[in-house]
């Protein structure tokens, strides 16, 4: 016994000591801690920790972003002992923030890039703050009702014309701070004014008086547009565009407006395409579907080196894809990322007189793949793209060629064996699944607890799985039913009746799930309505061996009246631990006991989503949850449980736990009620843009738009 006792001392005596560590290396490990916990915590442990922590690497740049426990004192002392060290800070989407907190921003003299969207701001404390920033050359802020321009001061409007990056946020029709901005490079608008006011006025989209309406384009290199529904945010943002009608800037190598519904064209912005034709070459591009169906634009247009295409929801014929923006399917190396959700005639050689269910045509595709063999991000969801029955022609088979992919976005019935989907008709899933040799008690939900269990379904054989094995890198992957639609649209009441999933996608179920469980980088992934799970056993398989997964988005699977793969994801669940986002979709979801006990294992989960038609919700377990769960500062549910219910438990988790988790958001109302529109406007903008609203998030933007 005296040997085993002197053996351990000698090891422990042997043991690391992390102080040992180079200081290169404890740089390295220190750029994973929040900034606010190594200025404020880990520097007062000792003395090397003390210089390290403010070492430059480690305080040029400050993230606050999502540092979900920050508060305005901590700001405040952050600010004091390092603001002079700082010149790039990313406080965007500090919802909870008082507005006063912006006023600590000062110390931060040598600023050069600021990011403020989403925080709480007036005219007159940002012209205060931009006063003292004269080294500031990127900002970004929201504009919102009761901003007045002529409230800024000079020293204020002289920051503002060194800025050369400006992202805006509006909320009301306005030019915000951009004529200000008179060496404007890049300009990135993202338009959120609603039609109706909260009294229920129509809002107009003519500026406010007074306010300047030469905005300075002269330098503009990218200009990008996002915009919500509604009509008001059109007719504002032709505003923003008809200075760049009348002159369009030489150096102009990006423009991007993306533009849900109908945006129809006019003679100005017809103008300012005719003039980017004669005069420009582009490097990005994406315009609302009405300016490019029906048009010979592309034909006219000029590109460099192209990094982003979007041509999301446009009737663009895989025909006029290969020879006007592919020139061909010659050498397309540079681009990165290409955005074809909605595009449903992309991959056939025209669309006159096709059906949207149609086979694709394999060699359109084959010289997409060819062409542009760096792409990183990928989107072809929202169509029908189905294909033949050609061997070696499938579209996972010549996906599979694109090695470098990080992100995909696939619809259901692209991913199905052709083989498969012909000689099994489309059947409606038990309620229970049929096994033999053993009795199945009616209500528990059963599956395969390993690949081996399902060796007999030969899911390695499959097209998909292929797919899954030969994209090892890939860190995003959207499945996504060609006719689904969230329950939840933007502006909207709740839709109440979903369109079936397409016939060739009635086949694909638990193994096609299995297989994505071969992404060990996986970081995000969304599953919507896959009509054929039954037992939800691929999920298992995936909370085992996609250890890095932080999102998780489940809508519609299987049936409709049940939720059959609850055993499933609760098993799943126990698994993530590094899951930090989870929305859920599902008509008739129970969110009881058992399944947050079985959520409540993911110690990293930060934000909650559940939107279910008739779904229930125990309000105990829910606290339960809440307590146990630490991390959680979002929790968005809506159910089918009365509107008193829904308030009551609001109430409670708001009155508990916002004292301590100063960033938490709580929202849950019944789903079909007649005011859910309104709840949903008073959600902070990074929650209901990353979470709560469903959409295909792959190659949505262009890659790095914004740091």
């Amino acid at each position: 016994p005296q040997e085993v006792v002197n053996e351990e001392s000698e090891e422990e005596s042997n043991g690391v000591n992390l102080m040992e560590f180079s200081d290169e290396i404890l740089l390295h490990i220190l750029s994973y801690v929040p900034c606010t916990d190594l200025v404020l915590n880990v520097r007062r442990t000792c003395r090397k920790l003390a210089t390290l922590c403010l070492d430059k690497s480690l305080t040029h740049t400050v993230l606050l972003q999502k540092d979900y426990k920050v508060n305005k004192d901590k700001v405040k002392q952050l600010m004091r002992d390092i603001g002079k060290e700082i010149f790039q800070l990313n406080m965007a989407g500090c919802y909870w923030l008082p507005s006063s907190t912006i006023d600590h921003v000062t110390r931060c003299k040598n600023l050069v890039k600021l990011n403020l969207s989403g925080c709480h701001i007036t005219s007159l404390r940002l012209s205060k703050m931009l006063s003292t920033l004269q080294h500031l050359r990127s900002l970004a802020i929201d504009v919102n009702p009761g901003f007045d321009a002529s409230k800024l001061s000079s020293e204020c409007k002289a920051t503002l014309s060194r800025v050369s990056e400006l992202k805006q946020t509006l909320y009301t029709p306005s030019y915000g701070v951009v004529p200000c901005c008179t060496s404007l490079e890049k300009l990135l608008l993202y338009f959120e004014i609603l039609d109706r006011s909260r009294e229920g006025f129509m809002l107009s989209g003519q500026l406010m008086v007074g306010e300047s309406n030469v905005p300075h384009y002269q330098n503009l290199r990218i200009f990008y547009a996002r915009l919500a529904p509604g009509y008001v945010n059109q007719e504002v943002v032709r505003l923003y565009l008809a200075v760049l009608s009348d002159r369009t800037p030489e150096n102009l190598h990006a423009f991007l407006i993306s533009a849900p519904g109908s945006f129809a064209e006019t003679g100005a912005t017809k103008n300012l395409l005719d003039s980017m034709a004669r005069n420009v070459r582009l490097d990005a591009l994406q315009l609302p579907k009405a300016w490019i169906n029906g048009s010979g634009l592309l034909q006219h247009l000029k590109f460099n080196n192209p990094f982003y295409f979007s041509f999301s929801r446009c009737t663009l014929s895989g025909g006029h894809l290969i020879q006007r923006v592919i020139n061909g399917g010659k050498d397309l190396k540079s681009l990165t990322s290409l955005n074809l959700s909605g595009c449903v005639h992309c991959l056939a050689p025209e669309s006159l007189f096709r059906k949207a269910e149609d086979d694709i045509d394999s060699s359109i595709l084959e010289s997409l793949v060819v062409s542009c063999c760096n792409l990183r991000h990928l989107n072809l969801s929202a169509a029908h793209h189905h294909s033949s029955e050609s061997i070696g022609n499938h579209l996972c088979q010549l996906l599979s060629r694109l090695k470098h992919l990080l992100s995909l976005a696939l619809p259901v019935c692209s991913i199905t064996d052709v083989a498969a989907s012909v000689e099994k008709p489309p059947t409606t899933p038990n309620l229970v699944p049929q096994t033999f040799g053993r009795k199945v008690r009616i209500g528990i939900q059963t599956y395969p607890r390993n690949l081996g269990d399902q060796a007999n379904q030969k899911i390695e054989s499959s097209v998909f799985w292929a797919l899954m094995g030969s994209l090892r890198f890939l860190e995003t992957l959207e499945i996504i039913g060609s006719s689904f639609s969230s329950a939840m649209p933007r502006n909207e009441p709740a839709i109440r009746n979903s369109l079936p999933p397409c016939i060739r996608a009635q086949s694909v179920g638990d193994s096609e799930v299995a297989a994505i469980s071969q992404l060990t980088y996986l970081q995000s992934l969304t599953l919507a309505q896959l009509p054929n799970i039954l037992t939800g056993s691929g999920l298992v398989n995936i909370g085992l061996q996609c250890q890095h997964l932080r999102t998780l988005s489940l809508a519609n699977l299987g049936m409709m009246g049940k939720v059959v793969y609850m055993s499933a994801l609760m098993d799943m669940l126990k698994h993530c631990k590094c899951l930090r986002d989870l929305r859920l979709e599902q008509p008739y979801f129970c969110a009881g006991a058992q399944f947050f006990q079985a959520l409540s294992h993911c110690s990293s989960l930060q934000r909650l989503c559940i939107v279910s038609r008739s779904g229930t919700l125990q309000s105990d377990a829910v606290m339960s949850f809440m307590a146990n769960c630490l991390e959680v500062i979002m929790c968005h549910m809506f159910m089918g449980e009365s509107l008193t219910v829904c308030k009551n438990l609001q109430q409670s988790i708001v009155r508990s736990f916002q004292a301590e988790r100063p960033a938490l958001n709580v929202v849950i109302f019944p789903l079909l009620h007649e005011d859910l529109t309104e709840v949903i406007r008073d959600v902070p903008m990074r929650h209901l843009d990353e979470i709560t609203l469903f959409k295909s998030r792959v190659a949505e933007e262009p890659p790095n738009l914004w740091w």
